[in-house]
């Protein structure tokens, strides 16, 4: 089969590797739509993956192809997404329900073999059947959705909030409509791309800026979460909590990165300071979600690519250009 192969960092090619075939308890599935995201840079750039050559893509969903000798409940032509998490669970954390803090953490399409190819072997339980009102090629939108939804798992959550987020991208939009449907009295975002506040907009933000001071906000927010990863967007983010206010990372910052912090003002204003890593227990959740329309799929993705492009939109996603970019093998 054909795919995108990682073969050092900076170098992918479209090369031929071995078919998949189903263990017991997997099945084989043919990815309709692989999305990119922050964490396919970082791979990339040689930051995340254990080893290399590897094949990428852990957003995913596709058509059931080839089932195991043990595998139930799923057949032969069933539309699926793919939860790419691989917990060990016999850890201390994964005896303690915190999968994504698992000392043998792995995932599909980070430490494995991933979706952008045009097969993917996945085990039963990382499966969620689609209903048939929600397009496979649409349904690689769950997984970023699990991952803002565990964002919301981390989160306080009291009617009539003022929210600021940082980044407009599609995991910026994602935890702006979940705030929205959370009681939220108002979400502000900021962003430094027009087009991309021009989204935010259009779903329905209460603000869209290029800075918090154009804010009228002497209060500061109850909640702000950083989905950029950036240092200047996280280090302004921090002193525009309020009194008694959370700030959630959410965006995945660069190993190196390093923002100062001033810890009498935590004490002073009582600020909680929290992060949330990937998924945990949310991927069902946000499944559901989406089939019953919390977000639109023609509004968040806005380029799809055949799998020899793969390259090309991976750049463009570095680019910072579009929404959510699928390549579909």
């Amino acid at each position: 089969m054909r795919a995108a192969v990682v073969v050092t960092p900076g170098k992918i090619e479209i090369a031929e590797v071995p078919d998949p075939s189903p263990g017991p308890l997997e099945v084989v599935v043919r990815p309709a739509a692989v999305g990119i995201c922050g964490t396919d840079l970082h791979i990339m750039d040689g930051e995340f993956a254990p080893a290399f050559p590897i094949v990428p893509g852990h957003e995913m969903a596709g058509e059931i192809v080839a089932v195991g000798s043990e595998v139930t409940g799923y057949a032969v032509g069933d539309q699926v997404a793919v939860d790419p998490s691989l917990y060990c669970g016999h850890c201390y954390y994964c005896k303690r329900a915190r999968g994504n803090q698992c000392e043998n953490w792995g995932a599909i399409g980070v430490t494995v073999t991933g979706g952008a190819a045009e097969y993917l072997a996945a085990p039963m339980a990382n499966l969620f059947k689609l209903p048939p009102a929600l397009a496979a090629r649409d349904a690689a939108l769950i997984e970023p959705l699990s991952c803002a939804v565990r964002g919301f798992d981390v989160l306080p959550r009291q009617m009539a909030s003022a929210y600021l987020i940082y980044g407009s991208g599609t995991m910026g939009l994602m935890m702006m409509e979940l705030a929205k449907r959370a009681g939220a009295e108002s979400v502000s975002i900021v962003d430094l791309n027009p087009e991309r506040l021009a989204t935010a907009e259009r779903l329905g933000c209460s603000a869209a800026v290029t800075s918090a001071d154009e804010l009228d906000a002497p209060r500061g927010f109850d909640v702000v979460i950083d989905c950029t990863g950036a240092e200047p967007a996280i280090k302004d983010g921090l002193r525009r909590v309020g009194r008694g206010g959370t700030f959630l990372q959410f965006g995945v910052a660069a190993y190196d990165a390093r923002v100062a912090i001033e810890p009498y003002e935590i004490y002073r204003r009582e600020i909680t300071i929290t992060g949330s890593m990937a998924v945990l227990h949310s991927f069902d959740r946000a499944g559901r979600m989406l089939a019953a329309g919390v977000l639109d799929p023609s509004i968040f993705v806005s380029h799809r690519f055949p799998l020899t492009s793969y390259g090309t939109a991976l750049e463009q996603f570095r680019r910072g250009e579009g929404r959510k970019i699928m390549v579909e093998p």
